[in-house]
C-alpha cells in the first residue's frame, strides 16, 4: 500500500476518538442536524443502504474467500478477509454496546445502538477488502484507480444512505468510516509485512537449493 495510506489511517483513528469525545457537544449536534436536513428523506440515497446490509457483506466476503482459496491458493489472503470483515464486524458490535449511543428517533425504531455505524464501518471494510484484491490482480494503473474510486464512492454512499433513512446520525457514519479505514489499513499492513517475510524466505530457500 502507498505510504500516504498510513498517516491517513492515523488521522482517521484520531478523528474517530475526536468524534467520540464530542458527539454530545453542541458543534457536533449542529452538524448532525444540518446533515439530517440536507440528506434526510432522499429516498434514492436511502435505498442504497442495501449495499451495506449483512447478507450482501456475507455473500461477497464468502465469494472472495472461495476465490482466494480455489483460484489463488492465497491462505493469508483468506485470513485478511476474516480479520478485516469478520473481526471488524465484531469490533463494531462491541464498540456500539460499549458506547451505547441511542439512534435517532424513528417511526420504525431500531433496537441496536448507533455509534459507530455498522453499515458505514463494515461496509467500508468489505468494499475496501474486495478492491484490495481486485486491484492487486490488475497490472493496469487505470484499472486500479477505477476500482479504488468505486470502493470509496460506494462506501460514502452507504454511509450517507443511513443519514438519509434516519437510522444514524452523520457523526455515527463518519466515525464508522474513520474506524473502518483505520482497521483496514492495520490489517493490510500486517498482510503486506507477512507477504514480504514469506517472499524473502522463499528466495533464501531457492538460493540454498539452487546455488549459483
Amino acid at each position: 500500500m502507498k505510504r500516504l495510506f498510513y498517516p491517513m489511517a492515523v488521522a482517521t483513528l484520531l478523528g474517530f476518538f475526536a468524534i467520540f469525545g464530542n458527539y454530545s457537544g453542541n458543534a457536533v449536534i449542529q452538524i448532525d442536524r444540518q446533515a439530517s436536513e440536507l440528506f434526510g428523506g432522499q429516498r434514492l440515497l436511502g435505498s442504497m443502504s442495501f449495499i451495506g446490509e449483512p447478507w450482501l457483506i456475507a455473500a461477497v466476503s464468502l465469494s472472495l474467500l472461495v476465490y482466494l482459496w480455489l483460484f489463488r491458493k492465497n491462505y493469508r489472503g483468506m485470513l485478511f478477509v476474516f480479520l478485516a470483515v469478520g473481526v471488524g464486524n465484531v469490533l463494531n458490535q462491541l464498540m456500539r454496546e460499549w458506547f451505547g449511543r441511542p439512534r435517532p428517533d424513528l417511526p420504525h425504531g431500531l433496537e441496536s445502538f448507533s455509534f459507530p455505524s455498522n453499515h458505514a464501518m463494515v461496509g467500508l471494510l468489505y468494499l475496501f477488502t474486495l478492491a484490495y484484491f481486485i486491484a492487486g490482480d490488475s497490472s493496469s494503473r487505470k484499472t486500479k484507480m477505477v476500482v479504488w474510486l468505486l470502493a470509496v464512492g460506494l462506501s460514502l454512499i452507504v454511509a450517507l444512505s443511513r443519514v438519509a433513512g434516519g437510522e444514524n446520525y452523520f457523526s455515527d457514519v463518519t466515525a464508522g468510516l474513520f474506524a473502518g479505514y483505520a482497521w483496514f489499513v492495520a490489517v493490510a499492513v500486517w498482510y503486506e509485512i507477512r507477504e514480504r517475510q514469506f517472499h524473502k524466505r522463499d528466495e533464501a530457500r531457492k538460493k540454498e537449493e539452487f546455488p549459483e
